[in-house]
């Protein structure tokens, strides 16, 4: 997907949620070791050009960083000095890290983080209510200008309300997929939905899983556009209070509403539950969602 950094890829897994990763599950498919870690031809991806010399990503744009990774892995500690003085120069881009490493978080931030970049949203993801519970009070600990919470894969129930105290600015939830078979309750996800909802924190419940369980009844769900539908149609999908970003161009001047990346989705994405957090319709780079 064009919204999608990948610098490093492959991991090495961590908690629970990284039983049956999708990384994993793909790079077999493919006859690769997901454990191989190795910087990426796309390394320099926020840098890139198209031939008019105008930057592929657009200001404005929501760039999703180490979907293939994690982030604060210590094995890519010698590229991620590099990572950083890209994203602070284009400084013009939304970028969303994420970690399950979250005791790694603070020591992994550029010399010159301050109380945090404008651009970026830190996130942890948390799979149950034990990793939570150690992730999230770390990262609510870290200064940064915009913080969020990634819970997938869903395996556990999860109580958030303790923290979500204005500093949380969206929660996004989704099952296991990709051959993992721990199933998600939609009790679960409609506790998550009151949660944020009491709290106007945005919550986005992205996908269903392979496994869904609803009033007692365990559902097979094949195919991530069954998944991402099934979830649409929940109605779960909150916009709680929206965060300011602060964007600027080359000159350091701040970027106004008109110049920045205006989204634009297709029939394919009506029933998407992954729209709120998507950069738009990418099918003409074969967005998985649609295919």
């Amino acid at each position: 997907m064009h919204d999608i950094w990948n610098p490093w890829h492959g991991c090495v897994k961590y908690s629970e949620g990284c039983m049956n990763c999708y990384m994993y599950v793909l790079d077999k498919m493919r006859n690769q070791d997901g454990s191989h870690i190795y910087k990426t031809n796309d390394f320099a991806y926020p840098l890139s050009r198209n031939r008019d010399g105008t930057y592929k990503i657009q200001s404005g744009e929501k760039i999703r960083v180490c979907m293939t990774s994690d982030f604060c892995l210590e094995e890519a500690d010698i590229w991620r000095d590099d990572v950083w003085s890209m994203i602070r120069r284009r400084q013009d881009v939304i970028f969303f890290i994420l970690t399950k490493r979250a005791e790694r978080l603070k020591e992994c931030l550029p010399d010159n983080w301050g109380d945090g970049y404008e651009n970026v949203i830190l996130n942890v993801t948390c799979e149950n209510q034990k990793r939570a519970d150690e992730r999230i009070p770390i990262l609510l600990d870290i200064p940064a200008k915009h913080k969020g919470v990634m819970l997938a894969p869903l395996i556990g129930p999860i109580d958030l309300e303790k923290y979500l105290d204005g500093r949380i600015e969206e929660v996004t939830c989704g099952g296991e997929n990709y051959g993992g078979t721990r199933a998600c309750d939609f009790d679960w996800i409609k506790s998550l939905h009151n949660q944020c909802v009491n709290k106007n924190t945005t919550f986005t419940f992205i996908e269903t899983g392979s496994h869904f369980v609803k009033d007692g009844i365990h559902y097979r769900v094949k195919g991530k556009v069954a998944q991402t539908r099934i979830a649409y149609r929940s109605r779960m999908n909150y916009q709680g209070k929206k965060p300011i970003y602060h964007l600027y161009d080359f000159f350091d001047n701040e970027l106004r509403e008109d110049q920045l990346y205006k989204r634009e989705f297709s029939e394919h994405c009506i029933e998407c539950a992954s729209k709120p957090i998507c950069n738009g319709c990418a099918r003409r780079f074969g967005c998985k969602q649609c295919l």
